[in-house]
């Protein structure tokens, strides 16, 4: 038990190492660019790499999250909670250094170091929190897009509003749509600890919290399109009147 716990550290250790080192190399070679700007390089790569760990691990190796929650851990699971885990512990440690988030965030990110601990420690839960990780950085990628495109002064284009409508979209079905049965199968499968119970519900909460934060920034975007967008055909209606009354 001493040895496998003393592996797993030295797992995630290695984990953040090498997302601490990923950081360096971007400093290095982008370095006119700001450090915000190294560092969601590096949480675009995280997102892009555990999407991809994280589905091979639901949808291919399993078990099946939806019935086989709170299952023992299988060692692709404890390998990409253990990745997940090392970047976790970079980003808020590059947060806290910087202050670059607020609350909410810090919350997330203190909640997902807590379940991924968690499931690691006690050795079950592993198949579902690899579902969690899945929904909730399948919509990363597009949120780093998004600020890029805000740096590179490309985002008030069509492009900026596809990258917000896909957001949007798959924030409302995996997030909580998919989610919320996704913590229905947790909250009522008897092999699933009250521990892990209790941090699915703080996760679903969060979620929820971020989800009506999106909604807000949905409907203002869009009133704002539509009032731009009748402010520019009324402009071209007394253009035409104006034409034709000469």
């Amino acid at each position: 038990m001493c040895q496998q716990v003393a592996m797993a550290v030295l797992e995630v250790l290695c984990s953040l190492l090498g997302w601490f080192a990923l950081y360096q190399l971007f400093c290095s070679s982008c370095a006119q660019r700001s450090l915000e700007w190294n560092c969601r390089l590096v949480t675009l790569s995280h997102g892009v790499v555990i999407v991809l760990l994280t589905g091979y691990v639901v949808f291919v190796d399993g078990p099946w999250p939806f019935t086989h929650a709170g299952t023992e851990n299988t060692d692709l699971q404890i390998f990409s909670l253990e990745v997940c885990l090392g970047y976790f512990f970079f980003d808020l440690g590059w947060c806290v250094f910087n202050r670059s988030e607020g609350p909410i965030m810090m919350a997330h990110h203190a909640a997902s170091i807590v379940g991924l601990l968690l499931a690691l420690v006690m050795g079950v839960s592993g198949c579902e929190t690899c579902a969690v990780i899945f929904g909730s950085e399948l919509t990363n990628p597009l949120l780093q897009i998004r600020w890029f495109l805000r740096q590179l002064g490309l985002y008030d284009s069509l492009l900026g509003d596809v990258v917000d409508l896909l957001f949007i979209v798959l924030f409302a079905i995996v997030r909580v749509g998919v989610g919320t049965a996704m913590f229905y199968c947790e909250l009522t499968s008897p092999r699933t600890t009250i521990i892990m119970k209790l941090g699915g519900v703080v996760m679903y909460t969060i979620a929820w919290v971020f989800m009506v934060d999106i909604a807000r920034f949905g409907y203002k975007k869009s009133r704002a399109k539509y009032k731009r967008w009748k402010e520019t055909q009324e402009l071209k209606e007394m253009t035409k009147q104006d034409v034709m009354g000469e």
